[in-house]
This record gives structure tokens, sequence and C-alpha cells, in this order.
């Protein structure tokens, strides 16, 4: 089994939405925002060669919206979702599988691409993985996260046929993964836990993007639920400390991993690398 990191380009949100109540004196030195308090993140995916199984986590933001939408996100970096699967040594018709944590713009805009008039997968081979608690709330979004959840980057997937659901409970129908659902970002945010070698990776998505979202009280503000990604967070961390896993950040555009330790304020990142360290 091999790992590829897929950088998929950097793009920018309101420092204030991304640490939440967490106030500026703390993450300015951490993040530092532009004269319009936007921090840049990262788009960061990552690629499972398993055999004849070639499985994408996230698909990034995509390029087929407006200038107006990518004005609002300033789109930046040199690195993008084809070339990234290229360097690898790949391209889009060889994914045998996408995996979609969740159905935010900036998590499955990739998934899906514009030819000529038409929408259709950018994956043409690939079963996208979903599931129906999370399919039917971005489907019928409620009025907070309806600006996340596009029509044109969720619904031609399962026009196509090739979307499939992964709810709770059901067998992994990867070897080499299992999946941890949350529910205070979004509904069922589902988490692949990622088992290589002698190493237990998570990637973490939504609940932890970046390490410094990992104390507790770092919640987004684009959570829907922040009191339960409290609950969800410290029950994360602590499953993470005792089986001394690895966290892969998706949109921490400084540190692509961290391992854990326990502190007098509670478990904070331990050192940081780069996932080549490790494979």
């Amino acid at each position: 089994m091999e790992l590829h990191v897929i950088e998929s380009g950097l793009f920018k949100l309101d420092g204030g939405a991304m640490f939440g109540v967490v106030p500026k004196s703390l993450w300015k030195d951490k993040n530092v925002p532009d004269e319009n308090n936007m921090c840049t993140w990262a788009l960061r995916l990552l690629l499972i060669e398993d055999g004849d199984r070639l499985t994408l986590i996230d698909t990034g933001i995509g390029d087929k919206q407006s200038e107006k939408f990518f004005s609002y996100y300033f789109l930046h970096g040199d690195e993008n979702l084809k070339d990234s699967l290229k360097k690898a040594g790949f391209g889009f018709d060889d994914i045998t599988d996408v995996f979609l944590t969740h159905l935010h713009f900036d998590h499955c805009g990739g998934a899906i691409k514009r030819e000529g008039g038409s929408l259709t997968p950018t994956f043409p081979n690939a079963i996208y993985w979903s599931n129906s608690s999370h399919w039917n709330w971005a489907t019928e979004p409620n009025l907070r996260e309806k600006a996340s959840f596009l029509k044109e980057n969720i619904l031609p997937i399962e026009e196509s046929g090739q979307l499939k659901f992964l709810e709770p409970g059901d067998p992994s129908p990867f070897s080499f993964m299992d999946v941890i659902y949350v529910d205070g970002h979004t509904e069922k945010m589902m988490l692949p836990r990622i088992k290589f070698k002698d190493q237990t990776l998570i990637y973490c998505a939504d609940l932890i993007p970046s390490a410094y979202h990992i104390p507790v009280p770092w919640v987004m503000a684009y959570d829907t639920r922040p009191l339960l990604t409290m609950d969800e967070k410290v029950r994360f961390l602590d499953d993470a400390i005792s089986e001394n896993c690895t966290l892969f950040f998706e949109h921490d555009h400084q540190q692509q991993c961290c391992s854990l330790e326990k502190s007098e304020r509670g478990i904070r990142m331990k050192d940081h690398f780069p996932l080549s360290e490790i494979l």
C-alpha cells in the first residue's frame, strides 16, 4: 500500500470564522490574516494506492465555479488536483473510489467537472462514497449551510449512478481503513482512519482542520453544533493519543501531520512533520 499527498491548491477564509469564539489576539500569530482578516488554508487530499484500488479522499474546491465565486475565496497557489495526481503518476480515469468526508464545496467541488454545458463526474470510473444521512442533509440544506452545499457539486454524482452509501455500522468496504462518524461540524461527516504499516493515520477533515484546532475550545464558527464538536473532539483526541495515531490535516497550509501528547493544558501537538516522514 502506498500513500500520496495530493495538494489541490490554497484558498482563504475569514480568520474569525475559522477560529470561532477564540480571540484574534490568540490566533493572529498562528495563521497570519491579511488586511481583510482572511487567512490562507490548504486544500490537501490523500490518495491511497492499494492493489488495484486507488482511493482519493476528498476532491478540493474544483475549478468550475464562476469568477465571482472564486473572488470570495481567493483560490491561489501553484498546485491543483490534476497536476498533483499526475505528479503521483495517475490521472482522473485511474481513480476507483472517491471518499467524500462531507459535501461542503471545498471538500467535494473537484468531484464534478464542467464540460461545455454539462456537469459530469471528474472520475468516470470511480465509486463516490457518502452516507444517506449526510446526503439528505446536503440535498435539503438548512439555512446555515445552504451556501456551502452547491447542487452542481452534489446532484450530478447521484445522476451518474456512481454514488454509493457507507452507513454507520456497515462493514468497511476498504481493507485498509475504517470510518469515524461525527456530527458537530455537519451531519455525519466521515473521518477515515487508515492503517498503514505499523501506523494509524486519521484524516481529520473539518473536525480538526488544522493543528491549531487541536485545543478543544478552538472550534470553527462554521460548525452547526459547536458544543457537540467539543464533545467529539474530547473523545477523538483521547482515542487518538491512546492508539498513538498520527493526525493528517486537510486545511493546515503549514503542517501536514502531527503526533500528540498530554500536557497540563490537555492534549496538544507533540511533533509536526510531512507525511513522507512515516511512509
